[in-house]
């Protein structure tokens, strides 16, 4: 034992019967070190008495490994376990563990002796505003699906409900954000065929619920309802992706829309039959295509040169894409192109094909003028 130690044990001679005592009925060697401290009014370092208290209490637990260590000269609190070997018996003895509750006294009365009291901290309010994308991909409104033949029933009832649920999710999930401007990508096979024979823009015969000419009148209804929905929040600009299902009638259905909004100035269109388009807000260039065209690969390089002008003053660039109805996301390079689930049932084809596991959902994002796309939000069905 060293010259400290020695006097550290010498200093507190007169006080050991009363520590056993209080030990022996029930005290944790914390609560006997403050009970004592406080009774004698001694000078000692809490922390230290406290260390202390725990020599003793293992010396009465295992008296002679104690007068051992004394010998030797060794700390008994440094023993965590030890090997008792007598006439009769070899021992191997551990030390007692420290109890829950003695733990618990422990941290109680540290966090109630440790209360500093903290400066108030005045935060500064985000002032950023935000874009809401909102991109009902792929909705294939008059797609009919047997549950008999796929597991999964759907038609045109099942679809348009929803999309009015995915959009009235999205605004409910989007609340915390201080949205300013609304994107809202539309046509992408919003109608599943494009011609009385059902078939689709290059003659591919589909399974359908209704006729084309009750879809393509349900489907303005949709749309229409869309974009009420989203005027309370924030301006609304309409952006339209030319698509293989509805080449024709998707064209027909943007005009109409722009046609039946144009007194509205809150709501702004792009309805022209380019194959690509592009958006800006703040740093963010956005571009939207339906995904049957260019290769995935060359959308950047198609990005840079046809809105070279906005490329040069965006240090965000997106490019959402739509066609194969499940989640693909990739860099290339500064342009993050990714690709959006779908709310459509599966019909016949894909189920045959084995296309049918793919989550079903609408998706949006939310961009920051400054930092880009902050988060995304999807509404699964």
């Amino acid at each position: 034992m060293s010259h400290n130690q020695h006097t550290e044990v010498k200093k507190y001679d007169h006080l050991r019967e009363e520590i056993e005592q209080e030990l022996r009925d029930g005290g944790s060697f914390r609560g006997v070190a403050d009970k004592i401290i406080k009774k004698h009014n001694l000078p000692a370092n809490k922390e230290s008495f406290r260390k202390h208290i725990r020599k003793v209490q293992r010396s009465m637990h295992h008296p002679a490994l104690a007068e051992q260590c004394e010998t030797v000269g060794v700390p008994i609190e440094d023993v965590k376990h030890y090997w008792h070997k007598g006439k009769h018996f070899s021992l191997f003895v551990k030390g007692k563990q420290t109890a829950y509750d003695e733990i618990r006294e422990s941290i109680i009365q540290d966090i109630t002796e440790h209360a500093p009291k903290y400066k108030r901290i005045v935060y500064k309010p985000d002032t950023d505003s935000y874009l809401l994308v909102i991109d009902p991909a792929d909705i294939h409104l008059n797609k009919l699906c047997s549950a008999f033949e796929t597991g999964d029933e759907s038609n045109h009832n099942v679809i348009y409900r929803r999309v009015v649920d995915g959009v009235t999710g999205i605004i409910q999930k989007a609340q915390g954000y201080k949205i300013d401007q609304i994107l809202f990508v539309a046509g992408n096979d919003i109608l599943h065929v494009d011609s009385p024979k059902n078939t689709t823009t290059s003659g591919t015969p589909q399974d359908v619920s209704m006729m084309w000419y009750d879809a393509f009148t349900l489907a303005r209804k949709l749309m229409v309802e869309c974009i009420e929905m989203l005027l309370p929040i924030a301006p609304v600009h309409f952006q339209y992706n030319p698509s293989n299902h509805d080449y024709v009638h998707g064209f027909f259905l943007a005009q109409t829309l722009q046609a039946w909004f144009n007194r509205c100035e809150q709501v702004t269109f792009d309805v022209s039959i380019a194959h690509r388009k592009y958006f800006t807000y703040g740093l963010n260039l956005i571009g939207t295509t339906h995904g049957d065209g260019a290769r995935e690969g060359d959308l950047a390089l198609l990005m840079a040169h046809e809105a070279s002008d906005s490329w040069a003053t965006c240090k965000h660039r997106y490019y959402y894409t739509h066609h194969i109805h499940h989640k693909k996301s990739k860099d290339y390079m500064s342009v993050c192109v990714e690709s959006l689930r779908s709310p459509s049932g599966t019909d016949s084809w894909h189920h045959r094909n084995g296309y049918q596991h793919a989550p079903k959902a609408i998706e949006a994002f939310v961009h920051s003028k400054v930092h880009g796309q902050v988060a995304r939000i999807t509404h699964l069905f």
